[in-house]
């Protein structure tokens, strides 16, 4: 039922509850959410449950709803109907969940409505559930609209909860890394003999499904490692290509991993290729250096930004000095996205509540070109897990578009880059946990250096 360990899974969602009722009062409602038809009703995209319903209920329930007060909670859920048996097979009944759950009472859904006053919520990503939230509460409960009030409060003392990990939390994220890195090694192993982008991705998905695990998101396997979220995978395998793949696996109870690496379709590095995955992994390194308790998450993505530029510079792509450049975003070219994010429940912890998990109160996002996608500006606490990702990409909508190259032509030797046509696009990303003091790589067997990752 679930891959909690050393303590019962009640115990680990009663001790989360208790801490939620010591920073806010008043009753809380969290629906799971329902599943979405792909073409007609009876073939639906995969059920998960919502990330904030999980973190207090445990299970991924489908059609349920959790009150959450004093310290206390009570399950909303309807036994299977004869139908859903049929075709499904038997599941535990709403009286065993509440017990596997801890919860102190248990309701059918029918009787949920009685329960509301005075409530806060969370939307929940699918339209037929927050159209109910809305309905019911008699107040917008949009995942597109900013969060006021009494649920704008609730958002902030849960982010204040799931933004350090407990050690429930932490096992399961290792669970997930550790298969994560297993699948990332069968990706590389199988690349030699394989012949598309999709062989690849078979073989690394299939390792997380053999964990009883799924993907934590879309994956990236892919030739064009310039399309920063591409999700096809028909192109074929040719020498001289790089393979970037960003795979992570996803346990049963909702955690997820997010690793990015980068390789030689034929198992060697071309100079030019080896002469940028160096810099990348510069930057990788640099920054997971300086992960400590206090540091600014801002700061490493400027350190990785800056680390970037001076490669470039040395490898005469760039001109100037690395700092100066940095300040007028020339790194963006190729350097466009953040650093990284939070991990958790989501692949990007908490993205659902916008900028309010990721941004220190009082901080707001920047309009910068270098800066517009950073998703985490907060220092760095003990328990907080980050990914490390920088990259370089050669993005064609941004390097020839004309006014980026007036913009920058003093810049930029766009001769001298044309000779590093075979570098699309290259990312290197760890998961990485911040201890008291320092950090913890959870996904640190896996290799980074050019020469490991070629054998």
């Amino acid at each position: 039922m679930n891959s909690y360990s050393n303590h019962s899974l009640a115990d680990i969602l009663g001790d989360r509850r208790r801490r939620l009722a010591e920073i806010f009062a008043a009753p809380v409602i969290l629906w799971s959410g329902r599943r979405s038809p792909r073409n007609f009703a009876a073939n639906t995209f995969p059920f998960r449950a919502s990330s904030h319903f999980l973190y207090f209920a445990g299970l991924s329930l489908e059609n349920a709803a959790i009150c959450l007060e004093a310290g206390q909670l009570t399950l909303f859920i309807d036994d299977p109907s004869p139908s859903y048996t049929l075709w499904h097979g038997e599941t535990l009944s709403k009286e065993d969940i509440a017990q596997n759950i801890g919860a102190d009472a248990v309701f059918p859904m029918a009787e949920l409505p009685a329960h509301l006053a005075g409530v806060a919520t969370i939307p929940v990503q699918d339209a037929a559930t927050w159209t109910e939230q809305t309905q019911l509460l008699d107040r917008w409960v949009l995942p597109e609209r900013p969060l006021e009030g009494i649920d704008l409060e609730l958002a902030k003392a849960i982010i204040s909860l799931r933004l350090v990990h407990d050690a429930s939390a932490l096992a399961e994220l290792r669970k997930a890394a550790a298969v994560t890195v297993a699948a990332h090694k069968a990706g590389m192993a199988t690349t030699m003999n394989a012949k598309t982008e999709a062989d690849i991705r078979a073989a690394m998905e299939s390792v997380m499904i053999a964990e009883n695990m799924s993907c934590a998101y879309a994956s990236i396997v892919t030739t064009h490692g310039e399309v920063l979220h591409n999700d096809r995978y028909y192109n074929t395998l040719k020498p001289g290509d790089l393979i970037l793949a960003d795979v992570g696996a996803e346990t049963a109870t909702g955690w997820a991993s997010d690793v990015t690496r980068t390789w030689a379709v034929t198992g060697k590095f071309s100079s030019t290729q080896r002469d940028i995955y160096d810099i990348v992994l510069a930057a990788h390194d640099a920054c997971i250096a300086k992960v400590y308790p206090g540091v600014e998450y801002r700061d490493l993505h400027f350190l990785a930004a800056t680390t970037i530029a001076e490669g470039l510079v040395n490898l005469g792509i760039l001109h100037g000095n690395a700092e100066d450049l940095v300040e007028k975003d020339v790194h963006a070219l190729f350097f466009p996205h953040g650093v990284g994010h939070l991990l958790g429940l989501d692949v990007h912890d908490m993205e659902d509540l916008g900028d309010l998990a990721g941004y220190e109160p009082g901080r707001t996002r920047s309009d910068r070109f270098g800066l517009g996608y950073l998703r985490l500006d907060r220092p760095l606490r003990p328990g907080m897990l980050v990914t490390i990702e920088p990259g370089f990409y050669q993005v064609p909508a941004i390097l020839n578009n004309s006014e980026v190259r007036t913009a920058y032509r003093d810049a930029v030797n766009w001769e001298r880059l044309a000779q590093f046509a075979d570098v699309r696009g290259i990312r290197i990303e760890d998961d990485v946990l911040v201890m008291d003091t320092g950090s913890e790589v959870l996904t640190g067997d896996l290799p980074t250096k050019a020469e490991d990752i070629e054998q």
